[in-house]
Parts: structure tokens; C-alpha cells; sequence
């Protein structure tokens, strides 16, 4: 039974560790679809691989080939054609494309780039908020978390839209750690997938006083709010943190990341055969504390406490103290890549206006609406979205200055 379970935790993770960066261009591979197909369809795509030993699977699937010109100039990139993946049949080596269920995605999740104007045309007259992850959407997917650092054009990018709509940065890191890697003031920042949220200053209610504390971030006269909901599990979480370091010190390529008021569990350089270790040991740690649970993302697990707050919570959290909570002409924009951003898609689809956004070079399963392949995208859809406003700013300008 142990060997079972090794087994097809072994093959989950060769299935999750296809995530490249070619030549400095943000390729993202999410293969979990595919893996839980059923063998009709792992036949048709030549994908039987996957069941195969590590050795054959790795020589089987290979990388996405995928060509996106002058990425690194922060140009438009809008009118460039979207490529659907392309594999490698086991046997022949000949190229297999996932054409027919990739567009089939597409048509359910068009291209935000594509639908730009249209979108905007909706927009037209109601308050924009965007709301953004981080890794996998404005950084690449890189092997150690610590260099997964966002470029100087998508920070141009990123402020020049939070000059013109109100952005925030909502992050399984910590507040710390996001605020580090982005460098601007003029965003709003909420660490630990919500639970760590510096904000705008407002009433506190009283269900929830307890939670805020009023602070004077340096070098700023005017005061803002941090609101931790999960502020009483600091002690556990601190103890978790030491008992995960103990417990996997002799798992090669195993990193413990303290994110605050959750743990991440990187398991991206773990080798495959060691990732149903690393599995037990860190339930064995979790088995421990009820009032926390464990969630997996993108080749890390995930230590939480069990409060009903999520992504989807600090959006509604931030709408409110932007003032925007019972507003009908708001339109929030989220984009982001991975499951935890599911719980911001179904709180804008709820609301009946906005544009949850995914971030997705292969078809999953997801509450957007939208979609952008990779990092590279999401910097054209945002120079756009300044550059709108940029326009509309100096025509109203240039109006003003001529009567």
C-alpha cells in the first residue's frame, strides 16, 4: 500500500514539475489536466508516458515550444497569434498539439487581450480596481521562490496603472516579502493569501477591532490600517515553521518559506521519488494543530488556519475600505494564476460585474472569464490599461486648456 501511494505520488509530481523558463520567456506548464484525463484521451495525445517510469516519462514530454517576440521590451504584444501547446508524441517524436482542446478552452475563456476593447467598452463609466497575484502573473515560475523577481518593465507597467486606478497585490507571501519584490508605494499590499493586508484607514467594527491595528508606514505622514484576521495563530504557526524544518532536513531540495500567517512548502527541486516523503511528513506535522489545514498550489503545500478567509475575503475587504463595497459603478479586474485565485474569480462572478482574469498557457479548470498565457501578457494587457487612461487623461486635458 506505502509503495502505492509512493508510486502515484511519484507520477503527480513528474506531472507538476513540467514548468519551464525558455530563453527568458515565461512559459507555464500545467499538466494536472491532462494527468487526470482518461486513457482514451492520454492515447489521442500520445501521453501515455505518464504512466511510464521517470526515465521514459522525461524523455517522452517535451517542452512547449512557444515564440513571443520582443517580450522583454514592454511592447504591445496584443496582436500576436496565441499558440496552442505542443507535445511530443512517446514513439515517434513527432509533434502533437493540443489545438483542438486548448481553442475549445479559449472560446470558453477568451483572450484578454483580444477582447481588450471590448472589455473597456463595458468599463465605460464605472471605477476600475485591479487586483493581482504575484508569482506566475507579474514574476515568472522559477525554481527557487527567493528569485522570483518581476522585471522593470512590468514595474513601469505596474505603476503606471496604480497612478490611474486604485491596484493591490494579493499574495500567498508575506506582505514583507511581495512589498520587497515590487518596490511601489502606490500599491496596496496583502500578504499569507489575505490574511496580512495593509489598507486605507476605516471604521473598525467592532466583530473585527481586534484584528486592526492603525500604523504610520515609514516615510508617510498619513496613517494606514493592518488588518490580520488570523493574528491569534501566530504562536502555532511559529512552531509549525520549526517542527516542518525538523521533519525535512534530509529531504533534499525541500524549502520552508514562513510566510506569516501560513507555511509553503516548496517541494520544486525535491526529487520525485522523495516527494511521498515530504507528503506524510508534513500531514504528520498538520495532524498536530486542528485549527490548521493543508492546501497544495503550484509544487508547494501549503500550511493554513482553518478561518473562513481567502483571496476572495481580501478583495471584498479592500473593495470596502476603498470605498466600493455597495458601489454599482465599481468594476474589479483580478488576475491571477493559480488555485488560490479561484476564490477572488467566484467573488467577482458573484457580484455580477468585474473580470476575473487566469493566467494559463494550457486549458484548466477555473471561474475566469478571461484569460492571459503568461507573465509576458499580463504586461501587455496592463501597459494597455495605462495607456487608456494616459489617452483619456490628456484629451480631457487638452480640452479643458482649449475653452
Amino acid at each position: 500500500m506505502a509503495h502505492a501511494r509512493r508510486s502515484s505520488a511519484t507520477q503527480r509530481v513528474l506531472v507538476q514539475q513540467q514548468h519551464h523558463i525558455l530563453d527568458g520567456r515565461f512559459i507555464i506548464r500545467n499538466m494536472r489536466l491532462v494527468a487526470r484525463r482518461k486513457v482514451k484521451s492520454h492515447r489521442s495525445l500520445g501521453l501515455m508516458g505518464l504512466q511510464r517510469s521517470s526515465a521514459s516519462y522525461k524523455q517522452s514530454v517535451q517542452s512547449i515550444q512557444r515564440t513571443t517576440k520582443d517580450e522583454n521590451k514592454g511592447r504591445d504584444l496584443s496582436t500576436k497569434t496565441r499558440t496552442a501547446p505542443l507535445l511530443s508524441d512517446p514513439n515517434t517524436n513527432d509533434p502533437v498539439s493540443l489545438d483542438s482542446s486548448y481553442n475549445s478552452w479559449v472560446e470558453e475563456h477568451p483572450s484578454a487581450l483580444d477582447s481588450f476593447d471590448r472589455m473597456m467598452k463595458t468599463a465605460k463609466g464605472k471605477r476600475i480596481v485591479v487586483f493581482l497575484d504575484y508569482d506566475g502573473t507579474l514574476s515568472p515560475i522559477v525554481d527557487n521562490p527567493d528569485r522570483a523577481l518581476m522585471s522593470e518593465e512590468m514595474r513601469a507597467a505596474l505603476r503606471g496603472v496604480a497612478k490611474y486606478f486604485p491596484t493591490a497585490i494579493i499574495s500567498g507571501r508575506s506582505r514583507d516579502k511581495v512589498t520587497e519584490f515590487v518596490k511601489l508605494s502606490n500599491v496596496y499590499y496583502a500578504g499569507s493569501h489575505g490574511m496580512d493586508i495593509m489598507a486605507p484607514p476605516i471604521p473598525v467594527k467592532s466583530s473585527t477591532a481586534g484584528n486592526h491595528q492603525t500604523i504610520a508606514p515609514h516615510g508617510k505622514e498619513s496613517t494606514e490600517v493592518l488588518f490580520q484576521p488570523a493574528k491569534k495563530f501566530l504562536p502555532a504557526i511559529q512552531e509549525i515553521v520549526t517542527m516542518l524544518e525538523e521533519k525535512t532536513k534530509k529531504i533534499q531540495g525541500v524549502r520552508i518559506e514562513d510566510n506569516g500567517f501560513c507555511v509553503s512548502v516548496h517541494f520544486r527541486q525535491v526529487r520525485a521519488e522523495d516527494y511521498g516523503i515530504l507528503e506524510e511528513k508534513v500531514k504528520s506535522v498538520v495532524e498536530k494543530y486542528p485549527e490548521f489545514h493543508l492546501t497544495e498550489g503550484k509544487m508547494v503545500l501549503e500550511v493554513r488556519p482553518s478561518i473562513e478567509w481567502n483571496k476572495g475575503h481580501a478583495l471584498e475587504y479592500l473593495l470596502d475600505t476603498l470605498g466600493f463595497s455597495n458601489s454599482s459603478d465599481v468594476l474589479p479586474l483580478y488576475i491571477g494564476d493559480d488555485r488560490s485565485d479561484e476564490d477572488a474569480f467566484k467573488v467577482i462572478r458573484s457580484r455580477g460585474q468585474g473580470y476575473p482574469i487566469i493566467v494559463s498557457s494550457t486549458p484548466k479548470d477555473t471561474k475566469a472569464s478571461y484569460s492571459l498565457q503568461d507573465p509576458s501578457e499580463v504586461l501587455s494587457f496592463l501597459l494597455r490599461l495605462a495607456r487608456l487612461k494616459e489617452a483619456s487623461f490628456s484629451s480631457r486635458t487638452l480640452k479643458n486648456g482649449s475653452s
